[in-house]
């Protein structure tokens, strides 16, 4: 043999080993970039409001048969519960205006005798032109009419609520009539705003 060794066949594969003890942690990685910016958000107001209670009143006539053309015609009490509502007021009953000439007649509400600011008055009017000879521009028609509508910016408390009735601008006065013959009636409700 001279000094030479010979390499014989390959051994059979060792077994697995036992698992390696845990190594030492790592040191902390660098801060990420910041992210894209959310989309804004809803605001939601939570507010404990009591449960809204009905509140309305009635005053009705029988046969008002009011024949005046100025002044007022009919008044209700109302006792309002907050400030921050609205009232809906309501008159129906019969409306008559009758003239040989152009007239017209307004009726409206007042809340303390004031007309409605918050937004606008509530009215509603009757226009008659002179007509034509051949007709009769002196017909006596009576029409069961409403006068309605929403006022906001009243305070709490008691409201006098009146329906009147007066000239519109720039126009002549008519003979007017309110009430005749029929049942008249003003509602008013609190609604929440």
């Amino acid at each position: 043999y001279n000094g030479m060794c010979l390499q014989g066949p390959s051994g059979v594969p060792g077994r697995d080993g036992n698992p390696g003890t845990n190594g030492i942690p790592g040191t902390p990685g660098i801060p990420g970039r910041d992210g894209l910016k959310g989309e804004k958000g809803e605001c939601m107001r939570e507010s404990i409001e009591e449960a809204w209670t009905p509140n309305f009143k009635q005053c009705s006539w029988s046969a008002l048969n009011y024949g005046i053309d100025l002044g007022k015609i009919a008044e209700c009490t109302f006792t309002k519960m907050r400030s921050n509502s609205a009232l809906r007021v309501l008159f129906s009953g019969s409306l008559r205006l009758k003239c040989k000439n152009a007239c017209c007649q307004r009726w409206y509400f007042t809340f303390n005798g004031a007309e409605c600011a918050g937004p606008l008055p509530i009215e509603a009017i009757i226009y008659l032109d002179q007509g034509s000879p051949e007709l009769n521009s002196t017909i006596n028609i009576h029409r069961t009419s409403s006068v309605e509508g929403l006022c906001e910016g009243i305070s709490a408390g008691l409201v006098d609520i009146a329906i009147w009735v007066g000239t519109c601008s720039d126009y002549p006065r008519g003979d007017a009539s309110t009430g005749w013959n029929s049942v008249s009636r003003i509602i008013i409700e609190e609604l929440p705003k």
